[in-house]
């Protein structure tokens, strides 16, 4: 979610985005009234409106206007923060919080055998994560629920990988998640890592992660083979 969105969108509008939710918006087009939701958020015509402006205006949101009232449709960046809050909740009254993330398995582009190879890296990953990761990332190029569901990271506690700069130049932070991957046949390996530098070339459709051994060799992967990785404490 960029600083525009965050500024523009609180709680009052994350509760509007809720009360769409129970109403349909995830599923599609729903029909709403100013005066209708300002009774149940117990406000003004005037204030309901400006929440759904802003939330229209934060991308969370599509709406078009008719006579009697207006169709609105929660966007899939409104299905991400409604998510990141169940995830929050799920942390308050839950024990062994994870998201569930399912994919493909794909090709990289050969870069993370050499950053994580590097020592600025590597002594991190060794003191934080508890060992020396295999020098290659496994690449999952997500399902597009896997995508919006993402986002429910950022509610979890992160394990932060600090930046570092050496005589030739500067060598960005990154953030790692504790993960499981479990492969279409039900095999799963618990110590691995998710991880996301800063500076990466890969979209939020492409999720990376770590680990001491050769996760293709330890699950018998394949490129476009199915995983699912569970991120957070299992």
């Amino acid at each position: 979610m960029s600083l525009t969105t965050e500024s523009a969108v609180g709680h009052d509008e994350l509760a509007v985005l809720k009360l769409l939710a129970l109403e349909g918006g995830l599923s599609g087009d729903v029909k709403i009234s100013c005066s209708a939701l300002s009774d149940r958020l117990g406000a003004s015509n005037q204030t309901a409106s400006r929440r759904l402006q802003r939330l229209e205006s934060g991308g969370l949101l599509e709406r078009e206007t008719v006579s009697d009232g207006q169709w609105v449709e929660i966007t899939d960046g409104g299905e991400g923060m409604l998510r990141a809050e169940y995830e929050d909740y799920r942390r308050v009254f839950e024990t062994g919080a994870e998201i569930e993330l399912e994919g493909t398995i794909t090709g990289g582009m050969g870069e993370g055998r050499h950053y994580i190879s590097l020592p600025g890296y590597k002594r991190q990953f060794e003191e934080r994560l508890g060992y020396d990761p295999f020098p290659g990332t496994l690449n999952v190029d997500l399902r597009e629920d896997s995508v919006r569901r993402r986002s429910a990271m950022s509610s979890l506690e992160p394990v932060p990988i600090d930046g570092w700069e050496d005589d030739d130049r500067t060598y960005g932070p990154a953030v790692c998640y504790p993960a499981t991957v479990e492969t279409a046949d039900g095999e799963t390996y618990e110590n691995a890592h998710t991880i996301a530098p800063e500076r990466t070339h890969h979209d939020d459709d492409q999720l990376e992660v770590i680990a001491p051994d050769t996760l293709r060799e330890e699950l018998g992967l394949e490129d476009d083979d199915h995983v699912t990785v569970y991120v957070g404490d299992r």
